[in-house]
């Protein structure tokens, strides 16, 4: 039986860095306020005619230096992003040029902040059917360009990074189980009301209802991780590090005391670069894997929520 591995992982913040303390002299907020609120300290952001692709193609080309890994031996690439460089090509496709890797499948998955759990859920099922045999899956986000820099519920909360993994196809598994989910009655809570589709051009900032996006989210993920545990039959002591969605530190620390987990088996990176979206939880597996808490065998949890709602998890042995 096939199964799939993480070979690798990369990951890559923008040169550009904006504190908390950069904020106060345009947005009506203190450092103080943001720190409490969100446990965000600063968060890195793109400068003009910086994109997406720009971001991504640093980190898979970290994630497959790790890997030890051409290019040339990808056969499928999977881009999760909700800020895509163009309408068309998706940005998989543009990274694919980037790498100089001809002829095989490239595609985007949109599912905003749960789109690397969604993404590495597509990657995990090709590897397993055989249909591929190593696959490059990245999260991108250049989010900083979603947002209304006047509205300081939300503009604070966000920023731009990718993060990738190399998959390949192993003996054991290593993407042990994944769960994903999604209900679009909750669209308005989080959202971006324009669109192509619509026709509505001016309204291309993030909305957000933010006390019930903090009490949904802390309750879907909690379920989430009481879900994965009994469908694998384990408990929370089986689990070396736990990989939330890095959106606010008020609900990772909300849903850990819901799961009884201690602070010291998450991997927290939230004040250092904000919510990346769904670069959040690679950025945060490959800061944990090179500063060395996440060793070869640990098992590892990871799981995100992204607006409309999606959310899902992923269980894996690193």
């Amino acid at each position: 039986m096939i199964y799939s591995r993480i070979l690798g992982t990369g990951g890559y913040l923008p040169e550009r860095v904006v504190t908390n303390a950069d904020l106060e002299a345009f947005v009506d907020t203190t450092d103080a306020w943001i720190r409490e609120r969100t446990g965000i300290e600063r968060r890195h952001l793109v400068v003009d005619g910086e994109t997406c692709c720009d971001l991504a193609e640093r980190a898979a080309r970290r994630a497959l230096e790790a890997a030890g890994v051409s290019a040339q031996e990808v056969d499928l690439i999977i881009v999760a992003t909700t800020t895509p460089d163009q309408y068309f090509p998706s940005t998989a496709t543009i990274l694919q040029r980037r790498l100089d890797i001809h002829g095989c499948p490239a595609f985007d998955v949109q599912a905003v902040c749960a789109g690397f759990v969604y993404a590495l859920t597509i990657a995990d099922k090709f590897v397993r059917t055989g249909s591929a045999r190593r696959v490059l899956v990245v999260g991108a986000e250049t989010f900083s360009r979603l947002l209304n820099w006047e509205d300081r519920g939300t503009c604070v909360l966000f920023g731009d990074g990718a993060g990738a993994v190399v998959l390949g196809a192993a003996d054991e598994p290593g993407i042990i189980a994944t769960s994903l989910h999604a209900d679009g009655a909750y669209k308005e809570m989080l959202q971006v009301p324009g669109g192509i589709g619509n026709g509505d051009y001016a309204n291309n900032r993030v909305t957000m209802k933010g006390n019930e996006v903090f009490r949904f989210a802390v309750m879907v993920l909690s379920k989430l991780v009481a879900e994965t545990l009994a469908a694998n039959d384990l408990t929370m002591a089986d689990i070396d590090w736990f990989i939330p969605h890095q959106a606010n530190l008020r609900i990772i620390q909300a849903i850990t005391r819901k799961i009884r987990l201690p602070m010291e088996r998450v991997v927290v990176t939230v004040a250092d670069h904000a919510n990346t979206s769904a670069a959040s939880v690679p950025l945060a597996l490959d800061q944990a894997v090179r500063d060395g808490r996440i060793q070869r065998g640990h098992l590892v949890l990871m799981e995100a929520i992204g607006g409309g709602f999606t959310w899902g998890s992923a269980l894996v042995r690193y």
